[in-house]
């Protein structure tokens, strides 16, 4: 038909458009929801805060002063990056009316100057990391640390508690929880292993690999600073869903599986 629109093509493209744009509807639909139901379990968190209130909870980042701890690709520092977002809990919890006792709070570890054998070091620097929640009586040990793997496409924040540790467990199951929730790379499940640091104090506590700073990626988004704020915000929110929780029950005891490295 001259000057005219061939029949049935209009009809063909709208019918063809039809699927892209219910996709288009269901995506953002999911989309929202998903914003929603985090909105609303935040505002949940933030109702249950009173679990935390008057707790003392010790906050630890790992390594410091000589000792960077993981090192990316870009030069990024394992030690600067898990005292940044210890700074950020420990201001959330006690805005929340926790007290919180960071174990180091600039670029310095805990063992004493002009010792030169590392492993000596090391050991010093931890047990004093120990000796701190131990002699305070803490309800609480969270230590924070940055992972790293050979396979540069490892990636996700886990949580880990002391084989044999029932509430140590259950602890490390919430903070997974929200790590899940909050963070890029969701999936991981909370692990017992045998660490020094989680063996020795004698509240609960748990490890916090906050993610892999061997993944390109993930080094990236540990920079940013308002993802390391995410990063505390999700740990927080563990912590007040294991204290809103009734305590764990007593479970048989297993043997301790074998320490990777020394925390």
């Amino acid at each position: 038909m001259k000057g005219g629109k061939e029949p049935g093509k209009g009809r063909e493209k709208l019918l063809k458009a039809k699927p892209v744009l219910f996709s288009v509807i269901l995506v953002t639909l999911i989309l929202g929801y998903k914003a929603v139901a985090s909105s609303i379990e935040g505002r949940s968190i933030s109702a249950l805060s009173w679990a935390v209130a008057g707790r003392l909870i010790v906050v630890d980042p790992g390594h410091g002063g000589d000792d960077p701890g993981a090192v990316g690709k870009t030069g990024a520092l394992e030690k600067d990056i898990v005292l940044a977002v210890a700074k950020h809990l420990a201001s959330i919890l006690g805005q929340a009316g926790a007290e919180v006792v960071l174990t180091r709070e600039n670029d310095l570890d805990l063992s004493d100057a002009g010792i030169y054998d590392l492993h000596v070091r090391k050991m010093q620097d931890l047990s004093r990391r120990v000796a701190l929640a131990n002699d305070r009586k803490a309800d609480l040990f969270i230590s924070i640390h940055v992972n790293s793997f050979p396979d540069a496409r490892e990636n996700g924040a886990q949580a880990f508690s002391q084989p044999g540790s029932v509430e140590g467990k259950k602890l490390s199951r919430a903070i997974q929880h929200e790590l899940n929730r909050f963070l890029a790379y969701p999936g991981r499940e909370a692990k017992q292993v045998d660490y020094y640091i989680c063996r020795m104090v004698k509240m609960p506590g748990s490890i916090v690999e906050i993610g892999f700073l061997s993944n390109p990626e993930e080094e990236k988004l540990m920079l940013d600073l308002n993802y390391q704020y995410r990063i505390a915000w999700a740990i927080y929110a563990g912590i007040v869903r294991y204290f809103a929780q009734p305590a764990a029950a007593e479970e048989p005891s297993q043997p301790p599986l074998p320490s990777r490295r020394n925390h």
